[in-house]
């Protein structure tokens, strides 16, 4: 039997992890799952955890107010060593870039104890964008045993690093896993997401995300400005779960609050976001996980970032690189919301990230290996 421990912190991780682990754990007598949360992120972990039914083994609870990448990296190697000792895996899986990934895969080698990495490859080639997740996806991968990418460029990419052919799986992405999964079960009335008060069906919703580190500052601030003008047209709606992080919801506040056609919200749970995703007209995003995501619901993406670890979506035309320049969103918004046969071409567009079979693939490799 293979004992495993998984370990992750943030939603994103969660999302693309739980449907892993339930699948794992569907077979008791082939895997022993064990999971350990650093919550990372505490208020936007835990709701994940429970729209996928994933109870945790071990909760370091690690999270600040106004912790710094030193501190928690140093946090969750000294704590995850503990963990280690007790659960003796054979085996620690973790996914993407964050800095749970990073320590836990590191307190893995200091341990002696392989580790597989889901959603391994994805690079830009610059280690500051995206900053710090490019540089902990790249030792991610000079620890991994087992690398789980998602799609053939990913594979090319640690091919390219040196990495082993026989290392490298191509499995598509466990976030269209979950996805699908929760789209499934909105449409069979399994699970309920009212429409919200606020939604205006009159209107073309927009749906915005924006929260990562490298945009804070200026480029925060022209992304907000470009917005802006977006809702003073007659015919928008903009939402916007806004981040909890303060370098995020004090200027977003300062500059959207009370505006005409804009509604400020807090973080959504996982299940209520997905159905405004699929309601919505299109996405404006700094997200890498709702790159992927938005075109197994149809829906354009135009991405807030000079550079992607995910160029698929911007070589099938699912996604649009804008930057955070004022003019250039406007534009490439205007042009989704007035072009019909635009708007049609990017929403039947294939997604490139996968089937909703990854877990399927993942779990056959773990079992033939382990």
């Amino acid at each position: 039997m293979g004992r495993i421990l998984f370990v992750f912190g943030t939603r994103p991780e969660a999302i693309k992890l739980c449907p892993l682990v339930r699948r794992l754990r569907a077979q008791p007598d082939r895997f022993q799952v064990s999971v350990c949360v650093t919550a990372q992120h505490r208020d936007m972990l835990d709701p994940i955890l429970q729209a996928f039914g994933v109870r945790p083994d071990f909760d370091l609870d690690l999270m600040q107010p106004g912790q710094t990448l030193c501190g928690l990296t140093a946090r969750i190697l000294a704590r995850i060593e503990t963990i280690l000792d007790s659960a003796k895996p054979r085996l620690v899986v973790v996914q993407g870039d964050t800095s749970t990934t990073f320590a836990a895969a590191l307190g893995a080698f200091y341990q002696g104890v392989e580790v597989a990495h889901i959603e391994a490859g994805l690079r830009t080639g610059d280690m500051r964008q995206p900053f710090p997740e490019e540089m902990n996806r790249v030792l991610t991968s000079r620890i991994a045993a087992f690398h789980f990418a998602p799609t053939a460029a990913a594979r090319a990419a640690l091919l390219r690093e040196g990495v082993a052919p026989r290392k490298i799986f191509v499995t598509g992405n466990t976030g269209i896993d979950a996805l699908l999964w929760v789209r499934g079960a909105l449409d069979r009335g399994e699970l309920a997401a009212p429409p919200p008060p606020w939604l205006d069906p009159a209107r073309k919703l927009v749906l915005l995300t924006c929260h990562r580190r490298e945009n804070f500052g200026p480029g925060f601030g022209r992304a907000m400005r470009a917005i802006a003008r977006l809702a003073a047209r007659p015919d928008v709606q903009v939402v916007y779960p806004v981040h909890r992080n303060p370098n995020v919801s004090g200027p977003a506040h300062q500059q959207l609050s009370g505006r005409p056609n804009i509604v400020l919200i807090d973080p959504l749970p996982y299940v209520a976001f997905v159905d405004l995703m699929r309601r919505c007209r299109l996405i404006i995003t700094d997200s890498g996980g709702i790159q992927e995501e938005a075109p197994s619901l149809g829906k354009p993406v135009l991405v807030l970032r000079e550079a992607t670890e995910r160029p698929e979506a911007i070589e099938a035309g699912t996604a649009r690189l804008v930057g955070t320049g004022e003019e250039k969103i406007v534009a490439e918004a205007a042009r989704l919301l007035d072009d019909e046969s635009e708007y049609i071409r990017m929403t039947r567009i294939h997604n490139p990230y996968g089937d909703g079979c990854a877990c399927d693939r993942i779990a056959e490799t773990l079992q033939s290996s382990l």
